[in-house]
């Protein structure tokens, strides 16, 4: 199934699962003085200055294969895999204990067993979905099917993806302070509706071959489930879906964030949204008293409205079941989920074949138990020593990058002085947040498909919960169990969980030179999203305000063109090329965190050089430990995907950012002539 994402408020290090195979293995030593980068990886007949990605990948790339039930293969495979057996090993301790049934152990055992067993779930058939295609089949008037639109909005908490906000429900509710309300928080009212990745899958020509697939597969989810004339209520579901396609709006004004800082009040809300029934809507969405409301996609939003006040009743209602259906396929019969896996999986993103059940068992678990799982995972496999080292890295990384911004000639005091602000003042969570969450009003019994619904509202419920209040700064939005890292530019705030803090990007047992170059370029790339082209739109609180002066942010824009301009050189398959733009933000931060690790890095020697380690030397260590953390293999349709839709470059070209730092050169002695050579001029310096 597609997931929703919110990039506006969280800029993320990877899409999760992204993931790697193969490692390498060193002689245990004492802590600080293992190599840590895997020299069998390394294509040492590459010259650096040509692919600095295959020089440090190469044999890598050539020895591993991506496994059948992934649509890719890279560095965060390898961390997610080793967090995946932590996880069963952890589970099968839960399940042999017998726990109680209304503690958070049995939440998850009763979880995971409901979700593993596919022979109950077939055996029900359609009967846990009857309810709601029932209720459906009763929406009688505009009113009726406001109402249950209203019914099935949820809350927005996965932040890896794009400001083109996507949810299969007709809207996306997102709550955090709004962007020029400061310590107010508020309901973001996002676009959604579709159940392709992107609107331009129905509007470009490029995408054009998805669409008759995606209508077959809509169709032969309907036919499963018992669904009168199911062929005519694809070509229904594709209609509408296309008119809302049209509806929303284009990736480039989501990622305006100026236009996305209107607040609407209630009255304000009905004025300019006709079309439903916003009373009936947001009763049934637990949001009858909100008063104010951030309207993310201001011009999307009335159109959206105006398509539920004038389209064909029926065209709603087989929308409404292929979604309901869609969105619970993995807890259906076999059919069902067959057909979701093959579109979803295969045709999308190019994955020959299903993973085992009871991998995909724990990870919903994990997804929809977060901190449950989150909180058992971190007292059994987190340890304080970690917490330590890498809080120590963070502290070291933030105090070099605001020595950076100090250095800047060209920018003036006043600029200067927001920024250092901004800086010092991030709230930087490791390993895992300070509080967690209460589950003991969630049931969770035998019934996978009740479990899977009951699971997403008490989120939700969680998430409205906060409207009103102050915002928590210290609030993580992401759970310790998953392998990524997160900048929250309204909080102010960086989360860095527990399962990406072991190796490829962090070994207590592993030199600095490493440390530094893979979790500290990520550390680094975090801080930076509180200043890329996105996250420096915002002050050190939070709010949305241009605290720059024009010829300080004209200054910044050049050098963000330029570094747009070098990632659109980059050809990932014959005619498509990586989109700078679209990347920059996640470009910015790669090349100000890799600048900020190294500064950091080289201040933790004291003054004096590393050792020399395997014939490397530490500044050459540091820069392949970060071209390692970025091994990176795609299937095509996931290539294809990836550019056209998501806000992170391929690793491959990520790990490429090297060339815009001066100690790169001198570590591998880059000349001219060689192929990513870049003239001192040409190397892009931001922060």
């Amino acid at each position: 199934m597609k997931r929703s994402a919110l990039f506006l408020v969280a800029s993320s290090l990877a899409l999760a699962a992204c993931g790697s195979t193969g490692t390498g293995t060193a002689t245990e030593q004492a802590q600080g003085t293992e190599a840590g980068i895997v020299p069998a990886s390394m294509d040492k007949s590459v010259k650096p200055g040509d692919d600095f990605f295959a020089y440090a990948n190469g044999s890598w790339v050539k020895n591993t294969q991506i496994p059948e039930d992934r649509s890719s293969t890279g560095a965060f495979l390898i961390a997610d895999q080793e967090r995946e057996r932590q996880t069963k090993e952890l589970f099968d301790g839960l399940l042999k204990s017998n726990p109680d049934a209304n503690s958070n152990e049995g939440r998850i055992v009763n979880y995971y067993n409901a979700y593993l067993n596919t022979d109950a779930i077939d055996k029900a058939g359609m009967v846990p979905a009857k309810a709601d295609m029932d209720a459906i089949a009763a929406i009688a008037d505009v009113r009726a099917l406001s109402s249950y639109i209203g019914g099935t909005l949820r809350a927005d908490t996965d932040p890896l993806n794009s400001t083109n906000y996507q949810t299969e429900n007709l809207f996306g509710i997102f709550v955090t302070q709004g962007l020029n309300t400061p310590g107010e928080t508020l309901p973001y009212l996002m676009q959604g509706g579709i159940g392709l990745p992107e609107r331009e899958y129905y509007l470009s020509g490029e995408h054009a071959a998805v669409l008759p697939k995606y209508k077959a597969y809509i169709a032969t989810v309907l036919q499963a489930a018992g669904y009168p004339d199911p062929q005519g209520a694809a070509g229904r579901v594709m209609d509408l879906e296309t008119k809302i396609a049209q509806a929303h709006a284009t990736r480039e004004e989501s990622e305006d964030f100026s236009k996305g800082a209107q607040v609407w009040s209630r009255a304000e809300l009905e004025q300019k949204a006709p079309g439903i029934d916003w009373g009936a809507l947001l009763n049934s969405a637990q949001l009858g008293q909100a008063q104010k409301f951030q309207a993310y996609h201001a011009t999307a939003i009335p159109r959206l409205s105006s398509l539920v006040g004038s389209q064909p009743l029926q065209n709603w209602k087989d929308w409404l079941v292929f979604h309901t259906l869609n969105q619970q396929s993995n807890v259906l019969p076999k059919a069902i989920r067959d057909a979701s896996f093959a579109f979803n999986g295969t045709e999308l993103f190019g994955t020959p074949k299903q993973r085992p059940r009871d991998q995909l068992a724990l990870n919903s678990v994990s997804n929809n138990l977060q901190d449950a799982v989150g909180k058992a995972y971190v007292d059994k496999y987190f340890p304080a020593l970690a917490k330590s080292q890498v809080q120590g890295m963070v502290d070291n990384i933030k105090a070099a990058f605001a020595k950076r911004v100090q250095a800047i000639s060209w920018m003036a005091p006043s600029t200067k002085e927001e920024a250092l602000k901004k800086v010092q003042s991030i709230v930087v969570g490791v390993g895992y947040p300070d509080a967690w969450r209460d589950y003991s009003s969630l049931t969770i019994g035998n019934d996978a498909y009740a479990n899977q619904k009951n699971a997403g509202l008490a989120e939700y419920r969680h998430q409205i919960a906060k409207i009103g209040k102050p915002m928590d700064r210290n609030e993580w939005w992401m759970p310790p169990q998953l392998v990524n890292a997160v900048n929250l530019p309204v909080q102010n705030a960086l989360n860095f969980p527990a399962a990406i803090l072991q190796r490829p990007f962090f070994d207590p047992k592993a030199d600095a030179a490493f440390n530094y170059g893979a979790i500290g370029s990520v550390i680094g790339h975090e801080i930076s999203h509180s200043f890329d082209n996105n996250g420096a739109l915002f002050d050190s609180t939070g709010r949305l305000r241009n605290w720059w002066t024009p010829a300080d942010f004209a200054k910044f824009q050049e050098a963000g063109a330029a570094l747009a301009a070098q990632f659109d050189q980059y050809e990932a398959l014959p005619g498509l090329h990586v989109n700078g733009k679209l990347t920059l933000g996640e470009n910015i931060a790669d090349v100000a965190g890799l600048a900020a690790a190294y500064d950091a890095y080289r201040a933790s020697l004291g003054g004096k050089e590393a050792p020399v380690i395997d014939g490397l030397t530490g500044d050459q260590r540091f820069f392949i430990a970060y071209a390692q953390a970025w091994a990176t293999k795609m299937r095509d349709a996931t290539l294809r995907n990836r550019i056209a839709t998501d806000g992170h470059a391929p690793g491959q070209y990520r790990a490429l950012t090297v060339r815009n730092l001066d100690p790169w050169y001198q570590a591998f002695n880059v000349q001219p002539g060689e192929k990513l050579y870049l003239t001192p001029d040409k190397r892009v310096k931001v922060w």
